[in-house]
C-alpha cells in the first residue's frame, strides 16, 4: 500500500515509536478512543494494546479501510471502522464519554481538524495528535515567538498544550521532507459558551491576519482603537505581543 501525496499520508509502523506515543495519552483504561487517519494501521495496533475500551478508527482511504478492517476482525469488540472525511463528521457522536483522539493526522488537514476539535474541547479528556513539526510548534507557542500565532492563541485559551516527542523523517514510510512532533491538548475545565468561542475566532483571524500591523489597523474592522483603550491595551503593539490573557479580555468585551 503506497502512501498518497493527495491525502497527506506519510505511514508510521515502527512498534516502538507507536508504542511510545500511545502511552503519552496516559492511563487509557475505561476511555473510548477516536483514531482518524489510521493508515495501514501502525499506530492503532499500538492502542489496542492499551487498557482502552474501545478504538474507534475514522479512515477515508479504502485501502487502508481494508487493512483496518481485518484488524477489527481480530478484535471485534474493541476496534470498529468509521469509512468518512473526518472533516465531515462530529466524533464527539462515534463514542461516549470518558473520550479522547489520539492520531497521527495527514498533514495537509491537521490545522482544520484541530481546529474543529477546539470547538468542542470540553468534550474531550485529552487529545494527543502528531503534526508538522512547524505546526506542532505553532500551537505550542509562546508570545513574542516568531511561531506565535492564531493557533496558538485558541490552544492554550482552551487547553493546556505540551509538545511531547519530535520525530524524524526516516521514522516514516515515505520519509516526508520535514520533522514531525507529538502534542498533548488538554482541556481546561472551564470552555467558553459558543458566542465567546465565535468572538474569539473573529478576533485571532483580524489581528493576526496581517502580521507585524499594529493592532490598530488590524483590529479596525471590530472597533480599533476604542476597543483597544477599554482593554487597556496599547493601540501600536502587534498581535504577537499580547499574552492569552490579554486576548480573552478582547474577546469577552467583544
Amino acid at each position: 500500500m503506497d502512501a498518497r501525496r493527495s491525502l497527506g499520508q506519510h505511514f508510521l509502523l515502527d512498534p516502538g515509536l507507536v508504542s511510545r506515543i500511545a502511552r503519552q495519552a496516559g492511563d487509557l483504561a475505561g476511555r473510548h478512543v477516536v483514531e482518524v487517519g489510521p493508515g495501514p494501521g501502525g499506530l492503532t495496533r499500538a492502542l489496542l494494546e492499551t487498557a482502552a475500551e474501545q478504538v474507534v478508527a475514522v479512515e477515508v482511504d479504502r485501502r487502508a479501510a481494508v487493512a483496518i478492517r481485518e484488524l477489527a476482525e481480530a478484535f471485534p469488540t474493541r476496534l470498529r471502522l468509521v469509512e468518512a472525511d473526518a472533516l465531515a463528521l462530529d466524533l464527539t457522536t462515534l463514542v461516549p464519554a470518558p473520550r479522547q483522539i489520539i492520531a497521527n493526522l495527514p498533514y495537509n488537514i491537521g490545522s482544520p481538524l484541530l481546529v474543529g476539535w477546539l470547538k468542542q474541547a470540553g468534550q474531550w479528556e485529552r487529545l494527543t495528535l502528531m503534526f508538522q513539526q512547524e505546526v506542532a510548534e505553532r500551537i505550542a507557542a509562546a508570545p513574542g515567538s516568531d511561531a506565535y500565532g492564531r493557533l496558538s492563541v485558541l490552544a492554550q485559551w482552551l487547553c493546556k498544550v505540551e509538545l511531547r516527542m519530535r520525530i524524524p523523517p526516516s521514522a516514516f514510510v515515505p520519509p516526508p521532507k520535514v520533522w514531525s512532533a507529538v502534542v498533548v491538548i488538554t482541556p481546561h475545565a472551564e470552555q467558553p459558551p459558543p458566542d465567546l468561542f465565535a468572538a474569539m475566532e473573529r478576533l485571532t483571524a483580524a489581528a493576526f491576519g496581517q502580521r507585524r500591523k499594529m493592532l490598530r489597523g488590524s483590529l479596525k474592522p471590530l472597533g480599533g482603537e476604542a476597543l483597544l483603550a477599554r482593554a487597556g491595551i496599547a493601540p501600536e503593539r502587534r498581535a504577537e505581543t499580547l499574552s492569552i490573557a490579554e486576548f480573552d479580555g478582547l474577546a469577552r468585551l467583544l
